[in-house]
């Protein structure tokens, strides 16, 4: 699900998140299948925003934090992130673009004492933490914006803001399910093809109880976009827009059936814990199959 990235760079002044989602467009690849945003200067005045990461928190970017403060880059230092997938050969690639606070001067000395010696990428100046093609690389795009991503992910939209490559704003598809989604939210998140499945597989609690082959499921679904908002409880709004109204039907009949299931195998796992599956709301219309989900603080686990 939500990613709660605690990444990269950025300086004083804060782009709001329609400059730094137009950022996006103009740096992540064509082939992005997921995009993700989150407001992390809104989500740390939360009383529960340590659960949150516990639990939301992937463990490429629980890596990729540890690996940011040898560029002396802390937690508290990133205001917004923008997160990106494409498929690749193992799963889907991650990469993104990071505003917030930081110190040239800081990075580069935080480097040094670390035995990092900035590379260039794309003729700019980047910091990889291991010397092979898939570590994490990180680069400053100017004062307020900072990229990260695997080398062969970073020099593609390097090349991309520089006009010598294919950006994401090219593609018509993407940016037409990014503009019909609701951006009011501090997370919020949109899919396509292989990224719907891979955003379930990661988002849904229960994954241990089910054998499902989530692509086959959502095989129909042509779009998937999502929302959170997390104040006293975690309230999850997901839209899923299917190739015509017989296949939101089916959906819907499996996606009922799922919570079902869910339900009587949380109460059988864990009696005594709040059931995530309880609140969880199944409707359709059209071709369109909505889902809401609202979570105590108490189920996320962590």
């Amino acid at each position: 699900m939500i990613v709660l990235l605690l990444a990269v760079l950025a300086a004083p002044a804060r782009l709001p998140a329609e400059d730094i989602v137009a950022e996006a467009l103009r740096s992540f690849p064509p082939e992005t299948v997921r995009l993700e945003y989150s407001n992390s200067a809104k989500l740390r005045q939360l009383p529960n925003y340590e659960r949150l990461r516990q639990r939301y928190l992937a463990p490429q970017i629980r890596n990729l934090e540890k690996s940011l403060t040898q560029l002396s880059i802390q937690e508290a230092d990133v205001d917004e992130v923008v997160l990106g997938w494409k498929s690749g050969s193992s799963g889907l690639d991650l990469y993104g673009l990071a505003t917030g606070r930081f110190s040239l001067k800081a990075i580069s000395d935080g480097a040094a004492g670390k035995g990092l010696a900035p590379v260039q990428i794309a003729g700019l100046n980047a910091y990889c933490f291991e010397p092979d093609a898939a570590a994490t690389c990180v680069a400053v795009l100017g004062d307020s914006l900072g990229a990260f991503g695997s080398r062969s992910s970073l020099g593609p939209m390097l090349q991309a803001r520089a006009g010598s490559a294919a950006s994401l704003g090219s593609n018509s598809r993407f940016k037409t399910v990014l503009d019909e989604a609701s951006k009011e939210s501090p997370i919020w998140g949109v899919a396509v093809g292989p990224g719907v499945s891979d955003w379930f597989k990661g988002s849904m609690p229960g994954q241990e109880n089910l054998e499902l082959d989530w692509s086959q499921a959502f095989a129909n679904v042509e779009a998937l976009s999502y929302n959170v908002d997390a104040a006293d409880k975690v309230r999850l709004d997901i839209r899923l827009d299917c190739t015509t109204q017989a296949a939101a039907a089916g959906l819907r009949q499996v996606l009922d059936g799922l919570k079902s299931f869910q339900k009587l195998a949380w109460e059988n796992q864990h009696p005594n814990q709040p059931n995530p599956f309880q609140t969880l709301e199944v409707d359709s219309s059209g071709q369109r199959v909505n889902l809401k989900l609202t979570t105590a603080y108490a189920t996320l686990g962590g």
